[in-house]
């Protein structure tokens, strides 16, 4: 069988609890699926050389795919601004935000995760006191994407720094009751 259809979660209902569930994990062995080289080709066999040579190869799409996200983030908050910050659209938001967060670094946008980790924050302390401050959520989503337009990847560009540094501080009173 394979290991995805073995993955699953069973709903039991024992007793009054409905709604426990219980998880199983299959291992996934790896190693299994993985060609075994040979020592020749162990001996000549670079990981960290083939790992930058396949981001290299893959760089050339790192700025379409940022811009992809951070568009997709401007729709997503389009979406939760209009519908007034449902549980949904929330998540969604929330959930785009930390993706952006989680590949800025390594799309080389360094400044655009700052900008979404400051985000996820945002919503966080948004969500914990039922309280959605629109404008400073709209306004990390349009920095994102005028980073992305103005191609402000790191701490060089001083405007995006600037910028980067001016939410943090607008975002600090709800920021700080979630920590960082």
């Amino acid at each position: 069988m394979q290991a995805r259809e073995l993955r699953r979660t069973m709903a039991s209902s024992s007793g009054s609890d409905k709604s426990s569930k219980q998880h199983i994990c299959v291992p996934n062995d790896l190693s299994k699926k993985v060609r075994r080289m040979s020592p020749v080709e162990a001996a000549k066999f670079d990981p960290v050389k083939a790992a930058e040579e396949a981001i290299g190869k893959l760089s050339c799409k790192f700025e379409s795919w940022m811009k992809s996200e951070a568009d997709r983030l401007k729709e997503i908050n389009k979406e939760a601004q209009l519908a007034d910050f449902t549980m949904d659209n929330y998540d969604s938001l929330f959930r785009c935000a930390h993706d952006i967060k989680g590949q800025a670094e390594t799309l080389g946008y360094p400044l655009i995760g700052r900008v979404a980790h400051n985000l996820t924050l945002l919503l966080v302390a948004a969500k914990t006191q039922r309280s959605y401050p629109k404008e400073l959520i709209s306004q990390h989503v349009s920095a994102i994407n005028a980073m992305i337009s103005e191609d402000a990847r790191d701490e060089t560009n001083r405007l995006g720094v600037a910028l980067v540094t001016r939410l943090e501080e607008a975002s600090a009173p709800f920021t700080d009751l979630v920590g960082n």
